[in-house]
């Protein structure tokens, strides 16, 4: 049974005015345990937010990482996506990527900045992101190396455009990532195709470490689902905030 002390937590729900989408985006704010605004505060930005926090279960996490585990608090960002429009957003070749990788950094990361206590250098900010999530996350830490250094890749989605994209990259020895991807998602379809998420996950470490990123690299038993990246996501945030 869960302690119910996981279970007391506080999420805010936001929403902002996008410029760049041209309409408003919500987002779901995590505020630890012991929550002062005077302190300041690492943040996890999570890709997919609403799924995070619904499925993947980040607040219990942090709670319980946080409360038994001796992990100092932080702040978790979640922004959600509308799914019919994911792919678009999410994919180097998405006809609203740009707009939405702008949106994350000239207004997203601005208003969480003027609204809570989180610390502003590359190092104290993770992104973390599942499929696409951790597809989108990477470009956004590649495109803008003075905000981000560490992403939580959850069974990326590494399609041939963003393999691509890596491979022209130089120097990526900034970035950390902490990838993990499931032994049974060799034959996954999506909207865009049927892939073996365990070859593009292996393509993309091994650019990444070519490219002298730090990687710590999982294969694990599971599937492409929100029943395996629950359990991983304790290590993820334990590997970063520790």
């Amino acid at each position: 049974m869960t302690d119910s002390r996981y279970l007391k937590r506080t999420i805010i729900k936001d929403e902002i005015d996008s410029l760049l989408l041209g309409e408003k985006r919500s987002l779901r704010i995590y505020l630890p345990p012991g929550y002062n605004e005077i302190l300041s505060y690492p943040v996890v930005y999570c890709q997919d937010g609403e799924e995070f926090f619904n499925f993947g279960r980040i607040a219990t996490h942090a709670n319980q990482l946080i409360l038994d585990d001796g992990i100092d608090p932080f702040i978790i960002v979640g922004v959600e996506v509308n799914t019919s429009v994911r792919t678009e957003e999410y994919a180097p070749f998405g006809n609203r990527f740009e707009a939405y990788t702008s949106c994350f950094t000239e207004e997203i990361i601005p208003y969480v900045e003027r609204n809570y206590p989180v610390r502003r250098e590359a190092r104290e900010r993770i992104l973390a992101g599942d499929s696409l999530g951790g597809t989108v996350s990477l470009h956004l830490a590649m495109k803008n190396p003075e905000l981000f250094s560490k992403i939580i890749s959850l069974s990326g989605a590494y399609y041939e455009p963003s393999l691509d994209i890596l491979a022209k990259e130089n120097d990526l020895s900034h970035l950390s990532l902490y990838m993990v991807v499931g032994l049974q998602e060799d034959n996954y379809t999506t909207d865009t195709g049927t892939y073996n998420f365990i070859e593009l996950n292996r393509k993309a470490r091994a650019l990444l470490e070519e490219r002298g990123a730090k990687v710590k690299y999982f294969e694990k038993d599971g599937k492409h689902l929100w029943g395996f990246w629950q359990n991983e996501l304790p290590d993820a945030l334990i590997y970063f905030l520790s």
